[in-house]
């Protein structure tokens, strides 16, 4: 049978084409994964007590929104890290944000804007799931460069009238990824701006803002709770996944808007799955602590200082202001990291993989993503040998 059509013009997603331009070859010397974003440091101490002091809730339906105590525990932390005030009728748990990020898309995006097709704007490269989102909706996806000229967030202002009053949702991604740029507030504030004249909801994926080099970076919220913007302009999302090194959990949630969360919550009880009790239980406590994650942050602020050290003086080398991947400038992402993975061993994935050529052009092609989650040591090992094959011998 036929792949729907709406979906014809997909690529496979990055890992299934990363395997099959790497695995027909040997490795040159023992893998190194830097590929994915799936944190390997410890995870809380509390997962497996409380996971056991619940077992019996495996053999009843979890509440499909979230139990009161997550949901109290959710806005707790909102206000804690963002000073802003919101209720747990705003907020939905998540079976992790990819979930949210898909769903959220289909409950609030309308079948027309301005009396044409919708416009679903997303920085380009991006994580993947806006695009299906997109495509699943019958809108048009519009990829925005998100380059260094435009500080590896896109500019969402330049887009011409026509386009931005047919937009329904932009997407956002701060700290970036896989750039790890972090969005400020002035232009988090000049982005809501946007949405209230041309009437559509921001979508901020803030999976990774936990992960961060100095400075804790803004959040939508925050930013919306100052200026005093329509809470329907803002849609937000987070997980556990990066934040308390979790991946496995698949726990997050999305909070904005009453009516907002009210219609996804209303497509949830048809459509989706909620999260079992005993993982709501786990993570109650994991939004209520930030022990773990301040240790967890430190490792990650360890490992940005070894790769500036190990790229000092290259040309093109950015320091991720959060998150944990770097984005190396190569001649060729593919190219590249086939050289790396037959030399070396170490596995990364090309830039072009997680973008869209637009124009002839795809921001992503001149790039690799190498993420920071391995221990140290390993992680040292595998971006030495990375320099060392790509770049030749460090200063």
């Amino acid at each position: 049978m036929a792949f729907p059509e709406r979906f014809s013009n997909l690529p496979d997603y990055a890992f299934p084409r990363l395997r099959k331009l790497l695995d027909a070859h040997a490795p040159g010397g023992d893998p190194i994964a830097m590929t994915i974003g799936e944190p390997r440091h410890p995870m809380p101490d509390f997962v497996g007590p409380i996971l056991a002091a619940n077992l019996n809730g495996f053999s009843a339906y979890p509440p499909n929104d979230g139990t009161p105590e997550l949901l109290q525990a959710i806005v707790g932390w909102i206000g804690r890290r963002y000073g802003a005030a919101v209720a747990p009728d705003q907020i939905m748990a998540l079976n992790g944000t990819r979930e949210g990020l898909y769903n959220a898309a289909i409950a609030l995006c309308p079948e027309t804007k301005a009396g044409k097709k919708p416009v679903i704007l997303m920085p380009n490269p991006f994580y993947q799931v806006y695009a299906v989102a997109a495509l699943t909706v019958g809108a048009e996806p519009v990829y925005v460069p998100a380059t260094a000229a435009t500080g590896f967030l896109p500019d969402y202002g330049s887009l011409p009238k026509d386009i931005l009053d047919r937009t329904a949702i932009a997407y956002i991604c701060s700290p970036a990824n896989p750039q790890g740029a972090v969005a400020s507030a002035d232009y988090l504030a000049d982005l809501l701006a946007l949405a209230e004249k041309h009437d559509f909801r921001v979508f901020a994926d803030e999976c990774y803002s936990e992960i961060w080099r100095d400075t804790p970076p803004t959040g939508l919220l925050s930013v919306a709770a100052k200026q005093g913007a329509d809470p329907e302009r803002a849609v937000v999302f987070h997980s556990l996944s990066k934040r308390s090194n979790l991946p496995g959990l698949r726990s997050g949630f999305v909070a904005g808007g009453p009516d907002s969360i009210a219609a996804v919550r209303k497509l949830r009880a048809f459509a989706g799955a909620p999260l079992p009790l005993p993982i709501q239980r786990v993570s109650e406590a994991a939004w209520n602590d930030e022990a773990h994650v301040d240790a967890s942050r430190a490792l990650y602020q360890q490992k940005f200082h070894l790769a500036d050290q190990i790229f000092a003086g290259m040309q093109g080398y950015q320091p991720p202001s959060g998150g944990f991947f770097l984005w190396l400038p190569v001649d060729d992402g593919e190219t590249a990291s086939l050289r790396l993975w037959q030399k070396t061993g170490v596995r990364v994935l090309p830039g072009a993989y997680l973008s869209r050529d637009v124009g002839g052009q795809n921001p992503g092609k001149g790039y690799i993503r190498v993420a920071l989650v391995a221990p140290k040591e390993e992680t040292q090992r595998g971006l030495t040998q990375l320099r060392d094959c790509l770049y030749g011998q460090g200063t």
